[in-house]
């Protein structure tokens, strides 16, 4: 057992990014005196809009390596052992699967010896449930590891990037009141005297400009949004930001109107250059497919767009390849280099007209869109489906628990 000296020592900082996620600071703390050490994580960014869950079903011992950032609101559950490790009782850390188990038996260790002169019988139960963790580390029997974070902040690795990962389930969903009560963001609503605008065809003519921060440098920027009707779909709300100080910019397009009915799924088949330029709206809830590539884009990453093929393909090159670090510096595997490197050149290849692939657009909220170039005719390459939502989708969209009707009765 480590004795604290209380003796000034040093804490370094460092900013890092983890590949196909965020920035975090890592803080390392070492006493030169008593040889304690201490490290943390805090994410570098905001709290995000949803609160994420990740269930890893950890199968072989290869699994355990996986890279792990746990932020001090996460809770970590074991379903098998009945093992659950509370929200901000630990704080933020960067580590493996395996690391989170230590760390968890370390905790149980620390008081043991003083349990066994007060309580042997407790101190005995202790003993053998530790047992059982330390056996998880051995992968004898699958088991399920379940990351709940409300601020958004927390993360397991895909190593199978950028194709899906079959043990990883990774779940966005709203927060409660009580989450944002416990994270400090719970806000009470200011009355508002203005009178509401109810004019649709002034908005649909008219700019907004709201005040807000960048997202890359948090320095004061503005937000654009402006309602547009796209033809033969829908309205939607482009939202735009510019921000004079790092000339950082970015686009998001939200649906304007309500969740349809049915999902929709919309599969191209790409046969000539000229697809490229086909309008696209991509909402935040539609994933991406490129069955040829073996290749899936989720439906929370890149957000809301409404681009063209070409530049939607452009931006799923720039996420996975130009952005990665695990492209450069101590990240940087030959192996995972390479694997990164030719998927981008597969990329390049499909925008050229190069290769004879399908991109499918499922949006499970039926916001998305991709142009018909014949319409109003059908096109022959372009297959639409509308499809039932399954409950797992209904909860990912808040519907299961959405009340429409019956608010006046008691």
């Amino acid at each position: 057992m480590s004795i604290l000296c209380f003796v000034q020592g040093s804490t370094r900082l460092l900013l890092t990014k983890i590949p196909f996620f965020k920035e975090i600071i890592i803080s390392s703390f070492t006493c030169p005196h008593c040889n304690w050490t201490n490290t943390e994580i805090q994410s570098a960014g905001r709290i995000q809009e949803q609160g994420v869950l990740y269930t890893l079903q950890v199968k072989t011992k290869e699994d355990m390596n996986r890279e792990v950032v746990k932020s001090d609101s996460a809770s970590t559950r074991i379903p098998q052992l009945d093992f659950e490790i509370p929200a901000f009782t630990q704080k933020g850390s960067l580590s493996t699967i395996e690391g989170l188990l230590d760390r968890a038996v370390a905790g149980l260790e620390q008081d043991q010896p003083i349990r066994k002169a007060t309580d042997p019988a407790v101190a005995e139960k202790i003993e053998e449930f530790i047992e059982r963790l330390k056996k998880l580390k051995e992968v004898e029997e699958e088991f399920t590891l379940i990351i709940d974070d409300p601020s958004g902040n927390s993360f397991i690795e895909n190593p199978s990037a950028p194709q899906k990962d079959t043990a990883l389930t990774v779940t966005h969903y709203k927060r409660t009141p009580e989450h944002n009560a416990v994270l400090g963001i719970e806000t009470e609503e200011e009355e508002d005297d203005k009178k509401p605008v109810n004019d649709l065809d002034t908005m649909r003519n008219e700019v907004l400009v709201f005040n807000t921060n960048c997202p890359e440098c948090n320095a004061p920027a503005n937000t654009n949004m402006k309602l547009v009707q796209i033809p033969h779909f829908k309205e939607v709300i482009i939202m735009a930001t510019n921000c004079d100080s790092c000339r950082h910019r970015t686009n998001e397009v939200k649906s304007g109107g309500a969740t349809e009915e049915l999902g929709t799924r919309i599969t191209l088949h790409l046969t000539d250059p000229s697809d490229m330029s086909r309008d696209l709206l991509k909402s935040e809830t539609c994933s991406v497919l490129i069955p040829e590539l073996e290749f899936e884009l989720g439906m929370a990453a890149l957000g809301g767009k409404f681009t063209t093929l070409e530049g939607l393909l452009k931006d799923i090159k720039d996420l996975i390849v130009s952005k990665n670090p695990f492209m450069c510096g101590d990240s940087s595997t030959a192996d995972r280099a390479e694997k990164l490197e030719l998927f981008g050149q597969k990329i390049d290849k499909i925008i050229a007209g190069e290769m004879d692939v399908h991109i499918i657009l499922d949006d499970p909220a039926g916001n998305s869109y991709l142009q018909n170039v014949y319409a109003p005719d059908p096109d022959p390459e372009m297959k639409i489906e509308k499809y039932t939502r399954t409950f797992e989708q209904n909860e990912d969209l808040g519907l299961n628990d959405m009340k429409t009707e019956g608010y006046a009765e008691k």
